[in-house]
């Protein structure tokens, strides 16, 4: 992955996130204006507000991701399927979608890659990153994780929710991206809280950086 070495290369790395329960509307709309501002790559925001943000972001180049089974991951296959045809319909253009945590730590690898397949499925040519919570995991169950959205054919790993277990590393990164190879996208989200953090976690392997703090300020 190319190393930011500007503002306007940094931005469009950024999937620009609010994800808070208490969120209000006013705070979407001021997450859009940022983000057309500073030209980030998306919004990062929960299903409820797509079609708040398809307002807002119209014709300003700005992508809409969504959130799919968040942020447990424990709800059925069928039911992230669902949320993701809605989502699209809505207006989504990608979804990060959180994993069966508890598939995996069963050893139900099957189970977790049909969990996955089912969202890409629903998506069609959209994209899909899946959210493997490094923060609970053991290496091995990271690179098995990795392993089943590959095979699921899943366009992206996502470290983290951001909701309490841990954030991203670079030592979870790397792990990542040599797991999937250069086939698959790796978001790195939960605390990147400045510029400089976020282009350490690119030189590790990421490819797109998740964040509700404006980075550019610190550039």
């Amino acid at each position: 992955m190319k190393v930011p070495k500007t503002k306007e290369e940094l931005a469009s790395l950024v999937d620009y996130t609010l994800l808070k329960p208490d969120a209000t509307t006013a705070a979407i709309k001021d997450l859009c204006k940022e983000a057309m501002k500073e030209h980030f790559y998306s919004v990062c925001v929960n299903p409820c507000y797509i079609e708040l943000c398809k307002d807002e972001l119209k014709d300003s180049g700005v992508k809409i991701c969504t959130v799919i089974g968040f942020p447990l991951g424990s709800i059925t296959g069928e039911m992230k399927a669902y949320e993701c045809k809605k989502a699209i319909e809505l207006g989504a253009d990608e979804v990060d979608m959180v994993m069966n945590i508890s598939s995996l730590k069963s050893g139900m690898l099957d189970e977790v890659k049909k969990d996955i397949e089912g969202v890409v499925e629903a998506v069609g040519d959209h994209t899909v990153k899946v959210i493997i919570e490094t923060g609970i995991l053991t290496d091995q169950e990271k690179i098995a994780a990795c392993l089943a959205a590959k095979r699921a054919n899943a366009n992206f790993v996502k470290t983290s929710t951001g909701f309490g277990y841990g954030g991203a590393t670079t030592h979870d990164v790397s792990l990542m991206r040599k797991t999937v190879g250069n086939e698959m996208g790796v978001k790195a989200s939960g605390g990147i809280r400045n510029a400089e953090q976020a282009i350490t976690l690119v030189k590790a392997g990421a490819s797109r950086i998740g964040t509700s703090t404006n980075l550019l300020k610190s550039f």
